[in-house]
C-alpha cells in the first residue's frame, strides 16, 4: 500500500480532532501519524495525517474529510512539491564507554543533545522519517531506554 501525506485544514474548535479520528476507525482505517497545532490563524488547525492504502480508499477518506462541517479544506500533498519533517525525542543508555561514540552519531545526523545524566543521554532529532528511522538503529545496539515521535508536519513548497 502507498504512503500518503494528508493536509487538512480545520476549524480550531473543541471536538474536531475527536471528529476526525472517529472518520478513520469508523471506517477500519489506520492512521500512521497524525499531528494538528494551530496555524498562522488563531480560528483555524492545520492537520497533517499519515494513511497507507490505494487510490480508492484515499479518495473514499478525502468525500468522508470533506463532508465534516469543521474542514475547510482537504489536499493530498504526497505528489506535490512539499517539505515534511519529524521530531524524535531518544532516550539512550550511555556511559563512559559508549558516550563519545553516541556523541558522533549525534553530530554526523545534526541532531542535539538536550538532557545529560550519568547513565543516559537524551537527543532531539529532526528531518524525514528516513533519518529520524536511520538514527534510530543507529542507536538501538547502545540502548533506547525511551522514544517519542511526532509524526509528519507537512507543508507545500512555494
Amino acid at each position: 500500500m502507498q504512503k500518503h501525506t494528508i493536509s487538512v485544514l480545520v476549524e480550531n474548535r473543541f471536538g474536531v480532532l475527536a471528529r476526525v479520528a472517529g472518520l478513520f476507525s469508523g471506517r477500519g482505517y489506520n492512521i500512521d501519524s497524525l499531528t494538528v497545532a494551530e496555524t498562522e490563524s488563531p480560528d483555524v488547525s492545520r492537520m497533517t495525517i499519515a494513511v497507507r492504502g490505494d487510490e480508492k480508499i484515499l479518495e473514499q477518506i478525502t468525500k468522508q474529510l470533506n463532508k465534516l462541517i469543521d474542514v475547510i479544506k482537504v489536499s493530498d500533498i504526497t505528489a506535490e512539491d512539499h517539505v515534511e519533517r519529524e521530531l524524535a525525542l531518544i532516550k539512550v543508555s550511555a556511559n563512559r564507554g559508549t558516550r563519545v561514540e553516541i556523541i558522533q552519531i549525534v553530530n554526523i545526523f545534526r541532531c542535539h543533545i538536550v538532557d545529560v545524566s550519568p547513565e543516559a543521554l537524551v537527543i532531539e532529532a529532526t528531518g524525514d522519517e528516513e533519518k529520524i528511522e536511520a538514527i534510530i538503529n543507529l542507536l538501538k545496539p547502545y540502548g533506547i531506554r525511551e522514544l517519542v515521535r511526532t509524526g509528519k508536519a507537512a507543508i507545500t513548497r512555494g
